[in-house]
């Protein structure tokens, strides 16, 4: 009897033991903790990532991060204008990693055939950390509800992109 109490013993402390790892690491990443990569409180990462901004997303994206006027109405040449980075966009329901292949790998990868997009590949002009750069100067400028559901986007992968 007393070997079944002590299995069952160590059996309970080492479901407790992986419930509470899992619990601390859902926490770090929905807090946002966890993406280091794109970490918007890292101010080294932040300054190279606007610097990098201002020298290549700027001219479509604007400076301010507001993008192009109308940007949800399709052009008449099927594409669309570039869209707010500044989180009124919809930038913010895709995860870090999807973020980081649209730059890479430019929009027309992504995009659905009713659409074209203007998204150029930046793979062979920027380094893989460039774009994790940007992309933490980019949500640097959210607000904090953004970031909140940005992190949950993060931790289940976000959308599909459209």
């Amino acid at each position: 009897m007393k070997r079944e109490n002590l299995f069952r013993n160590v059996l309970f402390l080492i479901c407790a033991y992986v419930f509470i790892a899992g619990a601390a690491l859902g926490f770090l990443i929905l807090s946002g903790r966890m993406t280091a990569q794109t970490d918007p409180f890292n101010p080294e990462l932040v300054a190279l990532g606007k610097r990098i901004y201002g020298g290549h997303c700027a001219a479509c994206h604007g400076i301010d991060l507001k993008g192009q006027p109308n940007w949800e109405k399709q052009n008449p040449d099927g594409t669309f204008p570039a869209p707010p980075q500044d989180g009124t966009g919809h930038n913010w329901e895709h995860s870090d990693r999807q973020l980081f292949d649209f730059i890479s790998e430019g929009g027309a990868v992504f995009a659905p055939t009713s659409m074209e997009s203007n998204m150029p590949a930046y793979k062979y002009r920027l380094e893989p950390r460039e774009i994790w750069a940007v992309l933490a100067y980019i949500k640097s400028t959210w607000p904090e509800e953004i970031l909140k559901k940005h992190a949950r986007t993060n931790f289940v992968g976000g959308l599909k992109h459209h």
